[in-house]
């Protein structure tokens, strides 16, 4: 008997399961409950098995006799249809496994156990994010340079040019991660290089005249707002880190007897550890600062919550409120002013001014000297320019 769509339809349930066969070992399996169940009945080596095709209507009659009659060719050729479902299948899960956003939260993690930065970390998931769902859930092997090109150039043509080309910079680290795992055999991210606009070099907007950057002490001086805002802008040129890293400052961080910061080198952009001398007003501003937040772990808590420090754009945004625009000063800008002020001062030796911006030098052995042999020179260093703004704010100029 070969089966209909009527017949199939009008199969009605019974007390035990049973079949109506349709041909070439394929029947449909109508149970107790009314659901009907597509099978095929096949031999192999003398023993007889049964391949589940799925439930009708989802699998319509067309469809169970065209799979009927591939596993029939696979038959022909030795093969089992149900070990080359189950490879399929198995195929199919490592496929979903090795996608490109699961091959790159693998690099993260990875990534996290080598100690790079908390903030570095943000950025690749970050990066993970923009790249969209659909595209985070293909897989390495199957991704061409054309597919990935469509993807960043969905960012050029909103004019993001930088973040386009760090995104396709992100993505060559995650598929050479992913051939270096065996789970991909090329970079197709590698073969874009010069396919994307190149942006222009964007410098961080600073002071650096010493009578402007004197009226910005006076303008942070008389800045009101929350606290720990109003504290980590005074703070910030005297010590003229890395503003991610100024907020991210904990208490277990600050040595009041020794007068020194020391920044882990899980905070550290360059991933070395660096140490921060305090001058006598550093030392005040954290003072002041510890009667309001010194019971917690950040210097600089967050107005939300104290179990966070201050948002990245919170000293922007201060310098904002003060009428300087991005693009006359930064919170990244007092690094440059600090630089150009210190290097033009004549004082100190430039390497020294490097090290105290914690600016990568090249070589571990050059590294490790540079650390020891400048600290008593940055640390009269540190004096000076805090002794130095405080007569640049009074309108004296050394």
């Amino acid at each position: 008997m070969v089966l209909t769509d009527t017949a199939i339809r009008n199969a009605k349930p019974a007390d035990k399961p049973y079949k109506v066969t349709d041909s070439q070992g394929l029947y449909l399996l109508v149970n107790p409950r009314g659901s009907k169940l597509w099978r095929i009945k096949y031999r192999i080596d003398g023993v007889e098995r049964k391949l589940s095709l799925g439930a009708y209507p989802e699998i319509t009659l067309a469809e169970a006799r065209a799979a009927r009659d591939a596993a029939r060719r696979q038959l022909a050729h030795a093969i089992d249809p149900n070990v080359a479902k189950r490879q399929a299948r198995i195929e199919a899960s490592i496929r979903a496994s090795n996608s490109f956003a699961s091959v790159a939260e693998e690099l993260i993690e990875k990534k996290a156990r080598e100690g790079l930065a908390e903030p570095t970390l943000e950025k690749m998931r970050w990066f993970v994010k923009l790249m969209g769902a659909d595209f985070g859930k293909r897989p390495v092997t199957d991704i061409t340079p054309q597919e990935l090109l469509h993807e960043l150039q969905k960012h050029e043509r909103r004019g993001r040019l930088e973040t386009a080309n760090l995104l396709r910079a992100f993505a060559s680290r995650v598929f050479r991660f992913a051939v270096a795992t065996a789970r991909a055999e090329r970079d197709p991210a590698q073969l874009l290089i010069g396919a994307l606009t190149t942006p222009r070099v964007k410098h961080f907007a600073a002071i650096i005249d010493p009578n402007e950057f004197g009226a910005l002490l006076r303008a942070i001086e008389d800045y009101q707002g929350d606290p720990a805002v109003m504290y980590a802008l005074k703070l910030t040129p005297h010590v003229f880190q890395r503003p991610g890293e100024l907020r991210q400052m904990e208490w277990a961080e600050v040595n009041f007897d020794k007068a020194v910061w020391t920044i882990p080198v899980t905070k550290m952009k360059m991933r070395q550890p660096h140490s921060v001398p305090l001058s006598r007003q550093a030392l005040a501003i954290l003072q002041a600062m510890r009667s309001l937040s010194g019971s917690g772990r950040y210097v600089f808590p967050s107005i939300r919550t104290r179990a966070r420090p201050i948002s990245e754009n919170t000293i922007n945004a201060a310098l904002r409120r003060m009428g300087y625009s991005k693009e006359q000063m930064t919170a990244h800008g007092f690094r440059t002013s600090a630089s150009s002020l210190l290097n033009e001062s004549g004082k100190w030796n430039p390497d020294a001014i490097e090290r105290a911006l914690a600016h990568m030098v090249a070589g571990s052995v050059r590294r490790i000297y540079n650390q020891s042999a400048y600290w008593a020179e940055r640390v009269e260093m540190a004096q000076w320019w805090s002794d130095y703004m405080d007569e640049l704010r009074s309108g004296g100029n050394r």
